[in-house]
C-alpha cells in the first residue's frame, strides 16, 4: 500500500550497531519489503557486526570505528564528535538518497540531515529518547548550561525534521508541545519484540541453581536503569521477608555493569545472583523459558516514566510475569501483566516479587496476558504499518 519501489532510505544511527539495534533493523527489513533501497550508517560493534561495510538481507550497512564514552558529559561530546565526522564522511559517499531518517541519541544528526535536505532528500527524525530528560536522568547536574544546550539541539532537530516518529504516545506528545510539530506530522511507531527470537523452550531447573526458583532481569545496565534498585529489592526479599528459595540471573551489559556485580558483593548477594553479561539468543530463551517472575525496576525518572522500556515487551512476548515500579509508560506497555510497587520502593517491589513466586496460577495467568498483548495489539505489524505512512507522509 505504500511501497514507493526505487526510493533510496538512509538511516543514521549512533547508539548501538545495526543489526544488534532491534529496532532499527526492524525498520530497515520493513522498508526493504516496501521495495526501498536501505543503506545503514552507524558504530561498529565490538564483539558482533564488526566488519566495516556490510550487506546482510539486502540491506547495505557502513560501519566506522567509535569509542564509548568514559567519564562525564565531556565523554560524550568526544564520542558525539568522531560518531558526526565519520557520519558526515559516510553519508557523503553514499550520494543522493530520498529519505535521511536519523535515530537519536544523540540530537546531533539533524546536521547530516540538514546536508542531505539541500540535495533534495526529506527528513524523517525516529526520536528513541528523550534528549533532556535523558541528560538530567543521567548526570546529576540539575538544568545547567549543558542542559540547555542539549534542549537547544532537540528544538533544531525539531525544526529540520518534516516527519517525527515518536516510540509511544507520550513522546508524540511532546513532539507536538515542546517541538511544535503539527498532528498530521507525527507517527507513533513502537518498538516491538521479534516475536521470532522469543519462543518458548522447556525450562532448565539447572539454571536455578538448586531452589525453586529463578528471577530474570533482562537489558541495559546503565545509571537509569534501576538494576541497583533490583538488587537492593533482592536484599530486602532476602533480609526483611526471609526468602532464599530464589536465584536471581542478570543478563546484559552496560556503563554500570561492573559497578553493579560489586554492589551484589556488598549486599551479600553473590551466591544468590549472577551476572551473564550479553549472551545468544539460544541462551537468552533458555533463561527467560524458565525464569518465574521477569524484573523490571527502572525507577521513576524524567525519562523513564515516558518511555517504553523493551525488557517488558520482551519479558511478554515469552509469557513470563513481570514485577515493575509504577511508571505511567510502563502500564501502558504491560497492562495486567505486571505488578506495580510504588516509584522506587524497593520493599514493595520485593513483596509483590515474593506474592508472585507464592501465586503460580496468577503467574500463568498474567504471563498468558503479556504474550496475547505482544502479538495483537501492540505487535509489529501495527508499528510496521505506521512506519510506512511515516515515510509515505515525508515522500508527498
Amino acid at each position: 500500500m505504500w511501497a514507493l519501489p526505487g526510493k533510496r532510505a538512509l538511516i543514521l544511527v549512533e547508539n548501538l550497531s545495526v543489526p544488534f539495534d532491534r529496532r532499527v533493523w526492524q525498520e530497515c527489513t520493513t522498508l526493504r519489503d516496501a521495495g526501498w533501497e536501505v543503506h545503514v550508517i552507524c558504530p561498529q560493534g565490538t564483539k558482533r557486526d564488526t566488519e566495516r561495510e556490510a550487506v546482510v538481507d539486502g540491506v547495505r550497512i557502513h560501519r566506522y570505528p567509535l569509542r564509548a564514552a568514559t567519564g562525564g558529559p565531556s565523554g560524550y561530546v568526544q564520542e558525539y564528535g568522531s560518531a558526526l565526522w565519520h557520519t558526515f564522511r559516510i553519508a557523503r559517499r553514499i550520494g543522493r538518497v530520498d529519505v535521511v531518517h536519523a535515530c537519536n541519541p544523540p540530537d546531533l544528526l539533524f546536521l547530516v540531515a540538514r546536508m542531505l535536505k539541500r540535495r533534495g532528500a526529506r527528513f524523517v527524525f525516529d526520536q528513541h529518547d528523550l534528549v533532556p530528560e535523558l541528560y538530567l536522568s543521567r548526570f546529576d547536574r540539575g538544568k545547567d548550561l549543558l542542559y540547555k544546550g542539549v534542549c537547544a539541539l532537540e528544538r533544531a532537530t525539531y525544526r529540520a525534521a518534516d516527519v517525527v516518529i515518536a516510540t509511544n504516545e507520550s513522546y508524540r506528545a511532546v513532539a507536538l508541545t515542546r517541538g511544535n510539530k503539527a498532528p498530521e506530522d507525527v507517527f507513533v511507531v513502537r518498538s516491538a519484540p521479534a516475536i521470532e527470537r522469543f519462543h518458548q523452550v522447556p525450562p532448565e531447573p539447572e539454571l536455578k541453581h538448586g531452589k525453586p526458583h529463578l528471577l530474570c532481569y533482562l537489558g541495559v545496565m546503565g545509571p537509569q536503569d534501576g538494576v541497583d534498585y533490583a538488587l537492593r529489592a533482592l536484599a530486602s526479599l532476602r533480609d526483611d521477608l526471609g526468602r532464599t528459595d530464589w536465584h536471581a540471573a542478570f543478563i546484559g551489559s552496560g556503563d554500570t555493569f561492573d559497578a553493579m556485580v560489586a554492589l551484589s558483593r556488598e549486599l551479600g548477594l553473590a551466591d544468590h545472583v549472577e551476572f551473564t553479561g550479553r549472551i545468544p539468543d539460544a541462551d537468552l530463551v533458555r533463561y527467560l523459558s524458565t525464569a518465574d517472575v521477569c524484573l523490571s525496576p527502572d525507577p521513576l525518572n524524567p525519562l523513564n516514566d515516558l518511555s517504553t522500556m523493551n525488557k517488558i515487551m520482551e519479558y511478554m512476548a515469552m509469557s513470563r510475569p513481570i514485577v515493575s515500579f509504577d511508571l505511567k509508560e510502563a502500564r501502558v506497555s504491560a497492562g495486567d501483566a505486571a505488578v506495580y510497587a510504588p516509584a522506587n520502593d524497593v520493599r514493595e517491589f520485593a513483596k509483590l516479587t515474593a506474592r508472585l513466586l507464592d501465586d503460580p496460577a496468577e503467574r500463568a495467568r498474567m504471563g498468558t496476558l503479556g504474550n496475547e498483548r505482544v502479538n495483537g495489539a501492540l505487535s509489529w505489524r501495527n508499528s510496521a504499518a505506521s512506519l510506512l505512512a511515516a515515510y509515505a507522509a515525508a515522500c508527498e
